[in-house]
């Protein structure tokens, strides 16, 4: 059952699971009231994202069912508080995975929330008023206006959704890391997917040097023919890896499957930097000679503060800059997250909560099998 808090009392439409790894259903429930701190987005689009599936399975152990997943949102505002400012009915906007933080630590005053120690998030949280949090497989949401970003014009508002998260996910490290005002600087990929994909085109539009390294020989054409990408590396071939040693300045490490990091670790240059942006359920592998022998760093990102989501979005807009995206109807969710589930889509499956009709390529997805 939904949860009962005394101002939720807007009822929505929207897709949940009822238990782990079962399959996501229609679902009423409640939302609160628009706050005067709040603005009520109608809900377009929203993209799948892999963390979805961790918890629609349990595969943390921290689900609270029903969950609604759901946390690269875009729509349109319907209504605002008394005391919001910068945004108006018909904004084009976005939420991402945050709503709520203290609002007081020195990481929220640094317009870094995400790592506020009692940052929650858009769904599978708990909110200010105690009430668990439901996500963007919902026809509605309501936000505080601190975690809500523009979305610019010029993007497309099913393929701007997975900004919302795998975009903030991989631009964080690389503005961290000096990489967006580094033309001619070499970056490596680790993992073609959702978020591997929008590395690379980040990577190309700052005049970056890309090499994708992957455990696909398939993936070789698109990511040179399709994304544009300067290099590619065979990780499974060994003289591939060798040729490719100390050749990197910076690796983004999207993949959430157990791997060593040892391998990828050599082909950094000494004083190199691996960034882990996936998350594997097991403890990954870290021999430590190719750190000592290379003096290498290796670190954890995260998602970004809500400036820097709307900083990144505002560069997307600037670069046309979007994600290659499959749009599905909601009935076919459970499909999706099967084939989600072995890394079938290119590059992220987009649901259209709308109905705007549109469609990527022709339907990959039978319902039958729903």
């Amino acid at each position: 059952m939904a949860q009962t808090t005394p101002n939720h009392t807007q009822t929505v439409s929207g897709w949940a699971a009822q238990e782990p790894g079962g399959k996501i259903t229609p679902f009423i429930f409640k939302r609160r009231e628009n706050g005067v701190d709040d603005v009520t987005i109608k809900i377009l689009y929203c993209g799948m994202c892999h963390t979805d599936l961790h918890h629609l399975r349990n595969d943390w152990g921290i689900t609270m069912y029903p969950l609604v997943p759901g946390h690269e949102i875009t729509g349109e505002i319907t209504k605002v508080g008394s005391n919001v400012s910068g945004f108006k009915v018909g904004d084009r906007v976005g939420v991402g995975c945050l709503a709520a933080s203290c609002l007081e630590c020195e990481y929220c005053k640094d317009s870094q929330e995400n790592y506020c120690d009692k940052v929650q998030f858009v769904y599978n949280g708990i909110f200010w008023d105690g009430s668990i949090t439901y996500g963007g497989y919902s026809q509605m949401l309501v936000a505080d206006k601190r975690y809500v970003v523009h979305v610019p014009e010029n993007l497309a508002m099913d393929a701007a959704a997975p900004l919302l998260c795998a975009g903030v996910t991989v631009f964080c490290p690389m503005k961290d890391n000096n990489m967006l005002d580094s033309p001619g600087k070499k970056l490596g990929v680790v993992g073609l997917g959702g978020l591997g994909h929008v590395a690379i085109k980040f990577g190309k539009a700052f005049g970056l040097h890309v090499t994708v390294i992957s455990t696909s020989p398939s993936k070789e054409k698109e990511a040179r023919q399709h994304l544009g990408a300067d290099d590619f590396l065979l990780s499974t071939n060994p003289k591939h890896m060798l040729a490719g040693k100390r050749t990197l300045d910076f690796i983004i490490d999207t993949v959430s499957a157990n791997h060593s990091l040892g391998p990828l670790l050599e082909l950094l240059q000494v004083k190199g930097t691996l960034v882990l942006v996936g998350a594997p359920e097991n403890p990954v592998q870290l021999p430590s000679f190719p750190l000592i022998f290379g003096k290498r760093t290796v670190k954890g990102s995260m998602i970004g503060g809500i400036k820097e989501t709307q900083e990144m979005l505002d560069l997307c807009g600037k670069h046309n800059i979007t994600c290659d995206v499959e749009v599905i109807k909601p009935d076919q969710i459970n499909e999706a997250m099967n084939r989600l589930a072995k890394n079938d889509v290119k590059y992220r499956f987009v649901i259209d909560i709308g109905g705007n009709g549109k469609s990527s390529e022709p339907q990959k997805i039978s319902n039958a099998n729903l």
